[in-house]
């Protein structure tokens, strides 16, 4: 089995400039089939994390799509800053 947290901040780790204050957490979705992960970080490294027009948050939630795909659920990722 995949560890999605560990997964998605392993993504996001080398895309940060304050590698510190990146944190994922799991939290509970409305629908027993989805996974809802929450990236927290420093408010320019959640802008670079996005990217122009969200480029690079799609190219991350389709890795993580990718990842899940064993779990048989969708994965939602949410980006907040600090």
């Amino acid at each position: 089995m995949v560890d999605l947290e560990k997964t998605l901040f392993d993504l996001c780790v080398p895309l940060t400039t304050h590698p510190e204050a990146l944190s994922v957490k799991t939290l509970s979705s409305t629908s027993e089939k989805e996974i809802l992960l929450y990236v927290y970080a420093d408010d320019k490294d959640i802008a670079r994390l996005i990217g122009r027009r969200g480029a690079l948050a799609t190219a991350i939630r389709s890795a993580m799509s990718a990842a899940a795909r064993a779990t048989k659920k969708r994965v939602l990722v949410k980006f907040e800053a600090y």
